[in-house]
């Protein structure tokens, strides 16, 4: 059972805060604490009310303990008993938050935290109700990444935008910003816990008629990634698979309204 440690997450007069933002982690030791205080300054200079979740999925190392012991305001950690999957860690974070906009951004801070400047102003516009960041274009520039990641990061590509129909460049970044109805809506109907949970939470967004719209975003690749070429490729093949198969049976059905699908304009957009 998840188990949260709760933290001061309102504002003074005793509202939820503006914003939550959730980093899901598993074994970050070497790098969470940095990630939190960067967020946290940046969090600071906004002059927003704010909460940090930290949804931790079963870590075996001191990351938990690190962050204890910093006494963070306005933190909220979450502890799984075991390791389950980053699209587990991000649903206990989902369900946890209080922000009328929530972000999962990841440990590695490979998306610098001051991404959400682009992100944020769109949807309280109110023209969308998902941002999500894209690392499609410096992708295609990039010399640093290997060529096995490379390659899947294309394969992947292909089938979802041509196999999925689904008008997206780049379903794996890990920054999102959801409207917070939205969010706890996907949350509900979410099934997988593995590497293609974000592509499932994009499907059913698309299914519900949820409007996307998708941020060039600057991003590094982090030393220390734990994606493997081979092994998360298959998974992801066979994730792709119970999202059909999902979606053929009816198990992505709205639990609660959802904004009808605009016959004028698709849901899903690119921003350049």
């Amino acid at each position: 059972m998840l188990q949260p440690t709760p933290a001061n997450n309102q504002t003074a007069s005793g509202q939820d805060p503006e914003l939550s933002v959730i980093i899901p982690c598993f074994n970050e030791q070497k790098r969470i604490i940095p990630t939190i205080n960067t967020i946290i300054d940046y969090l600071n200079s906004l002059g927003r009310s704010w909460e940090v979740i930290v949804s931790d999925d079963g870590s075996s190392d001191q990351t938990i303990s690190l962050v204890e012991a910093q006494f963070y305001p306005n933190l909220t950690i979450i502890k799984s008993p075991r390791n389950h999957g980053k699209g587990h860690a991000v649903r206990a974070g989902i369900i946890a938050a209080k922000g009328n906009f929530i972000l999962f951004t990841d440990a590695d801070n490979a998306t610098p935290i001051t991404e959400l400047d682009k992100m944020l102003p769109l949807l309280e516009l109110g023209s969308y109700d998902i941002a999500i960041g894209s690392r499609a274009k410096q992708l295609l520039q990039t010399k640093q990444r290997s060529l096995g990641r490379c390659v899947m990061s294309a394969g992947l590509r292909v089938i979802v935008e041509h196999g999925l129909k689904l008008n997206i460049h780049d379903s794996q970044c890990g920054f999102k910003l959801f409207h917070r109805t939205v969010a706890k809506h996907l949350a509900q109907v979410q099934t997988i816990n593995g590497f293609a949970f974000d592509l499932e939470l994009l499907v059913i967004a698309d299914i519900f008629g949820y409007q996307t719209i998708e941020i060039p975003v600057a991003w590094v690749d982090v030393a220390g990634s734990k994606v493997h070429p081979i092994r998360d490729a298959y998974q992801f093949l066979r994730d792709i698979m119970t999202i059909q198969i999902n979606h053929w049976r009816g198990r992505y059905p709205s639990s609660m309204p959802a904004k009808p699908k605009s016959k004028s304009q698709h849901s899903n957009h690119w921003f350049a």
